[in-house]
């Protein structure tokens, strides 16, 4: 039986006069894959950002591991070393290479030297198939390769979970599947990961669990098979139908 990795309870975040995340509970087991699903602005990344504490929640807990992460005095950049998060929108720096851009965490952050360092980002870069392009900085680079290049930084951390926020929306359609493709290979060789994501296909195929929310809180959750095929509630049905029709079903 797989251990729970983390444990979100009864979590709350408010943005002036707006509750974005209302008493959230859910739980994440190591080496699963957990998609959230929902309209725009119904809280799925903020709750993504709180899991890493880059927001601060307003209300209820974070347990990882068995720590208590939002409790006082937590030391946030040490559990963030564990916590991997890719952005849509790549957050790399133009200025160093892609291999540069892998390993800067590893010298500033872990204190690794620069050779052990090196070593590791090209293995993280091959991990991802870009090794022939470590020399290459982001402005050279495709969409698609650009988010592998994040990909791989947030994995030569060594981290537990990977956090996944809308990875492949800001892609054009024809570089989504390699996103996917190291996605599912990560997924398929027992990483922790929660994604944020429209693509169905993956979410079908891929997922040990899809969660929906709307409102800031989860309306309903379940295995792929049965959230397809036999969604409880009227409104999930009704979202990956047409999330489905307007996204499609890449894979």
């Amino acid at each position: 039986m797989a251990e729970t990795l983390i444990r979100v309870q009864n979590l709350r975040k408010i943005y002036g006069d707006k509750t974005v995340l209302r008493d959230i509970s859910l739980d994440i087991l190591e080496g699963d894959t957990v998609v959230l699903i929902g309209p725009s602005g119904t809280g799925k990344s903020t709750l993504l950002r709180c899991m890493n504490l880059l927001t601060k929640p307003d209300g209820g807990s974070i347990w990882f591991d068995g720590e208590e992460i939002t409790a006082p005095g937590v030391n946030e950049d040490r559990v963030r070393t564990h916590i991997g998060m890719v952005f849509q929108d790549f957050l790399l720096f133009n200025h160093l290479s892609a291999l540069d851009n892998v390993a800067i965490g590893l010298t500033k952050v872990l204190g690794m030297d620069k050779e052990a360092a090196t070593e590791k980002a090209l293995r993280e870069l091959d991990y991802v198939g870009l090794e022939e392009h470590a020399d290459k900085y982001p402005g050279q680079l495709s969409g698609g390769q650009k988010q592998r290049v994040a990909i791989a930084r947030a994995l030569a951390m060594d981290p537990r979970v990977m956090l996944f926020d809308e990875p492949t929306s800001a892609l054009d359609p024809e570089l989504i599947g390699e996103v996917l493709a190291t996605m599912e290979r990560l997924s398929n060789e027992g990483m922790t990961m929660v994604c944020v994501t429209h693509e169905m296909g993956f979410a079908r195929e891929v997922a040990d669990k899809i969660i929906f929310m709307e409102g800031g809180v989860v309306v309903e959750e379940g295995p792929p098979q049965q959230m397809f095929a036999a969604a409880q509630i009227p409104r999930t049905r009704e979202f990956l139908g047409k999330i489905t029709e307007l996204y499609g079903d890449h894979e």
